[in-house]
């Protein structure tokens, strides 16, 4: 066991790519292989002795649940997007779950896994529940976005020429309601799988009653925040890319390595990090390192362990 890793609690969020491969047909067959080969990283990092709580993303099976849903209508009752995410959930994490078991019972390493469906509050007047900007589900046409909007109350937006989809809220996550429960469990060493796909979205209703709604997490940002709950000193926020570069994809880009927050919000602002791809993780980061974290690495899959021993990836830190 690594001396410094001894007793440290990380974060570790998978990204999308984790289960479903883009061009790979989406069985169930290949989100269990993909999966089983995302977690060389994971497993390194508990044989490090690491006290570790695992997330993941749901946004390819949330789409196949929904396109499910309407193949299925007026034949079976339709399920709300909040059922839809906890259902993801519980499905892709029982995936998780059961493939580090095996691997862990293979490597001969004795650590109880665990899948905690997790709900994370929001505030109901969230300035994002009234702008819905995330885009989930299939494409439609122009005539059917017109007539969906009309019938079923929907808000849908053209998507980069493609076609037609629906948009709904992602709320900011303020903090998950199941955060003391996986802290403990976290802390006994137990892995815990949780937040997946960012985690339910919930809110208190003037009674105090825990309501759903019809909205979707970012992912990353469920992670910082149960990071910072349960007292995690590390978050690792995995990609399909070794390291953050400014410039991406253009005569100048730079692969970033040990970076401190004020630099990476500088460069955030310079517009270097796009909404619909790298900003998210690093607002991710910015927002977990500015509530205490230690430090944050954004890298891939089969550097992770690397990365937090601060020997690859992008190292976010305090500043000096």
């Amino acid at each position: 066991m690594n001396a410094n890793a001894r007793n440290k609690t990380a974060v570790v969020a998978l990204g999308g790519n984790a289960i479903t491969l883009p061009g790979v047909e989406d069985t169930i067959a290949n989100q269990f292989a993909n999966t089983r080969k995302s977690l060389d990283g994971i497993v390194e990092l508990i044989r490090d002795g690491y006290n570790l709580v695992v997330s993941h993303g749901n946004g390819p099976q949330v789409g196949n649940a929904l396109l499910r849903i309407e193949l299925a209508r007026g034949k079976a009752p339709i399920l709300p997007l909040g059922v839809c995410v906890a259902d993801t959930e519980g499905g892709m994490g029982y995936m998780i779950e059961q493939s580090l078991q095996n691997r862990l019972r293979q490597e001969g390493i004795d650590r109880p896994v665990v899948t905690i469906i997790t709900q994370m509050l929001v505030k109901p007047d969230d300035p994002a529940i009234s702008d819905p900007s995330k885009y989930i589900g299939q494409f439609y046409t122009e005539e059917e976005a017109k007539l969906f909007g009309e019938t079923r109350g929907w808000h849908l937006k053209e998507d980069a020429n493609r076609g037609w989809r629906r948009v709904v809220p992602s709320p900011m996550p303020l903090r998950a309601l199941e955060a003391e429960t996986i802290k403990l469990l976290v802390h006994s060493g137990t892995i815990v799988i949780a937040a997946g796909g960012g985690g339910i979205p919930v809110y208190r209703d003037e009674n105090g009653k825990l309501e759903g709604l019809d909205a979707v997490i970012d992912k990353d940002l469920a992670s910082a925040v149960l990071a910072r709950e349960i007292g995690a000193e590390k978050l690792a926020i995995l990609t399909s890319v070794d390291n953050v570069s400014t410039d991406f994809g253009g005569p100048k880009e730079k692969a970033l390595e040990r970076v401190t927050v004020s630099e990476m919000k500088n460069l955030q602002a310079e517009g270097h990090f796009p909404p619909g791809s790298m900003g998210p993780k690093v607002k991710a980061a910015v927002t977990f390192m500015e509530n205490g974290g230690g430090m944050v690495t954004i890298t891939s899959f089969e550097k992770v362990c690397k990365a937090l021993r601060g020997e690859a990836g992008t190292r976010i830190e305090p500043d000096k």
